[in-house]
């Protein structure tokens, strides 16, 4: 009975935190709430015995992608006036998405079939000496080892990709010179210097750094080639 009472309430604060993420005018209400439906999805997975994706979604979801999209949203300088604004104009398209995303679901929930076992096995008793956590790693790493690797290479070439198109290359930026860090002495970086007490290091003439001046980047005039 408790249990039963617990969950309807975190799924009840769920289902209205979501509600809120998309329906709050104000971008950091909308990650608040965003973070108070994860902590309640994790306290759904807890009662469902599954505690390690319950830790998971706290500590990955919670601890750095929301809060990543709050310091993102309270960093950024947005006109959100001028966001709304904009809403009318392309409220058609978003309502086309939304009907387009709305068949998807009605056909992929209703080609739904349970298997002819699957009830014999959510009442099948686990093994008492295997964790939730273990059990997961050896169907993830085991069975779905492939699947596992190839979505780890799909996300590597996705933040490579996202690197490659941010990246702006000024001609006027400094770069690292690899081959002027490793050819240094000991002599061209460290200094040794005897100071008296209660002398600073500005009394001795201070510190030169780097002793021996890098090379400068040659600067490329782009008026030059128009």
């Amino acid at each position: 009975m408790i249990v039963d009472f617990f969950f309807y309430l975190f799924a009840a604060v769920l289902l209205i935190s979501a509600t809120l993420v998309i329906t709050s005018r104000n971008p950091v209400h909308s990650v608040l709430f965003l973070i108070l439906a994860f902590f309640n999805a994790a306290a759904l997975f807890l009662i469902a015995g599954a505690e390690f994706l319950a830790m998971i979604l706290v500590v990955v979801y919670v601890g750095a992608v929301a809060v990543l999209f709050l310091f993102v949203v309270m960093m950024l300088d947005i006109d959100f006036e001028e966001l709304r604004g904009g809403f009318q104009r392309y409220a058609g398209v978003g309502a086309a998405v939304g009907v387009a995303l709305l068949v998807e679901f009605a056909l992929a929930f209703g080609g739904w079939k349970l298997t002819p076992n699957a009830e014999l096995l959510r009442m099948s008793p686990t093994a008492a000496n295997v964790s939730n956590t273990e059990a997961l790693g050896r169907v993830l790493y085991t069975d779905y080892i492939f699947p596992f690797q190839m979505a780890g290479l799909v996300l590597l070439v996705a933040m490579i990709g996202a690197i490659v198109l941010t990246l702006r290359d000024r001609k006027s930026s400094r770069h690292q010179n690899i081959q002027t860090q490793t050819s240094r002495t000991v002599s061209e970086t460290l200094e040794i210097v005897s100071l008296s007490l209660g002398a600073g290091t500005t009394a001795s003439g201070g510190f030169l750094r780097p002793r021996v001046a890098e090379p400068e980047p040659e600067l490329v005039d782009d008026h030059a080639h128009h």
